[in-house]
């Protein structure tokens, strides 16, 4: 192997563990990756699909276009061009992504921000302060979106009633579900060591808020502290996609990713919601707040947070998720 194959590989290599820091669905980290002497290679993990609040693995593949964009940033941090084939092989629908080092890259100010934000980056499932986030920085997150092909709807203040009532009846309509509760134990119970799940240090009880949030904690547990504030300076953006198709899914993570790198850059708090789409009756419902045709992927919530930063979600072993191509 020349020294350029090396400097290819341990780029590839080090692109993949980067990844790892991608948020997913439940904090499944539905994604095996492969890294061969001049391919990465990414992989949806079906072990980890949720069958019940993700019966297509939408929110899978939504997860894995997150880890992709997280793996495309580091490389072009690193000063490396990234050539990505998405879907590459029919007969293969797992293998999401093939990922190449192609030409030098001089690495731009948004590159060295986007990569720093990754580390930085954490689910904050606090109500946020009643500092307005500025229309100028939603449009940089919409802008950062829209490259990843696909789109981004800010919510308007008129439209937030029906996103918050959305919210309460996926939440309804899910915790009445015996299957999803059964779903929602699993991932909300695992063992520290395991560093997968959300464990409930990372939730907080529900507050009055603008726009409900998902309860991971409806059997108790020790719960953050949620503060006095009630995110009345948060703002509210809806990734959508103009298919329905493992590619669209694939590009609305990847537009997630890169809406959450750039509000992270621009000191914001974010945390992403799924469960509004997760149930088809909400997700139906998000459908007209759109403005045009669209099919919904994932809502984010953006604001000021509050003081001390929320643990970071916990991760598996990195030798669990990347292997050498055989």
């Amino acid at each position: 192997m020349t020294a350029d194959e090396t400097i290819g590989v341990q780029a590839l290599y080090d692109a993949a563990r980067t990844a790892l820091a991608a948020p997913s669905i439940f904090n499944t980290q539905p994604w095996r990756w492969q890294v061969g002497p001049d391919v990465l290679r990414l992989y949806a993990d079906r072990q980890r699909q949720l069958p019940t609040a993700d019966p297509q693995g939408r929110l899978l593949t939504v997860s894995c276009g997150a880890a992709l964009h997280h793996a495309r940033t580091a490389l072009a941090a690193a000063g490396h061009q990234a050539d990505v084939r998405e879907l590459p092989d029919p007969a293969n629908p797992d293998l999401l992504a093939e990922v190449r080092v192609a030409e030098p890259h001089e690495p731009t100010l948004a590159d060295l921000q986007g990569c720093a934000a990754i580390t930085r980056r954490h689910t904050d499932r606090r109500p946020f302060t009643p500092q307005p986030v500025a229309d100028a920085t939603c449009r940089a997150l919409i802008v950062a979106g829209e490259l990843e092909h696909a789109h981004v709807h800010l919510v308007g203040d008129g439209q937030v009633a029906v996103l918050a009532l959305a919210a309460v009846r996926a939440g309804a309509l899910q915790l009445s579900d015996s299957d999803y509760r059964a779903e929602l134990a699993d991932w909300t119970h695992r063992p520290p060591w395991s560093g997968e799940g959300v464990s409930s240090d990372t939730t907080v009880r529900a507050v009055p808020r603008r726009v409900p949030i998902r309860d991971y904690a409806p059997f108790g547990g020790q719960t953050m502290h949620p503060g006095r504030d009630t995110d009345a300076g948060a703002r509210y953006l809806l990734v959508f996609t103009d298919d329905d198709t493992p590619a669209a899914w694939l590009h609305a993570g990847q537009a997630l990713s890169a809406v959450l790198l750039t509000a992270t850059s621009q000191g914001l708090g974010t945390a992403p919601i799924s469960d509004v789409t997760e149930v088809p009756g909400t997700r139906d419902e998000l459908r007209s707040l759109l403005p045009g045709l669209g099919e919904p992927q994932v809502c984010v919530r953006v604001g000021y947070a509050q003081p001390s930063p929320p643990a970071p979600s916990t991760r598996r072993p990195y030798e669990e998720s990347i292997n050498p191509a055989p």
